[in-house]
């Protein structure tokens, strides 16, 4: 699978209490996961406790899906992000899995959200 950038057009947040998930050999301490979709590609950016060991972001080229995961400090900026901006793509980048991203287009300074 090349690098591929697709427009989120609807996401999904999923709260844990904790679950203990294990991604490539490492346990992680789940406490959110958001899950971005756009026609056929996802990506799913797992919130972890501030305890947990971190995972490196990966992409199964089969599903055409992502996975990115972050501290679960970020969550709400990342919702916010998700709410307030349009357009959003996620970039799923199996060449260099460490670049994938959720990223926003150019915009003008001082736009006032």
């Amino acid at each position: 699978m090349d690098p591929k950038h697709f427009e989120i057009k609807e996401y999904m947040i999923i709260w844990r209490q904790l679950e203990i998930q294990n991604f490539n050999g490492i346990t992680a301490k789940v406490r959110a996961i958001v899950r971005c979709t756009g026609g056929d590609d996802a990506m799913d950016v797992f919130f972890l406790s501030e305890d947990s060991a971190y995972p490196d972001p990966f992409v199964d080229p089969k599903e055409k899906k992502g996975y990115m995961f972050l501290n679960i400090r970020d969550i709400m900026a990342f919702v916010d992000m998700l709410r307030n901006e349009k357009p959003i793509f996620g970039h799923l980048r199996p060449d260099r899995p460490e670049w994938m991203s959720v990223t926003t287009t150019k915009e003008p300074v001082g736009e006032g959200e």
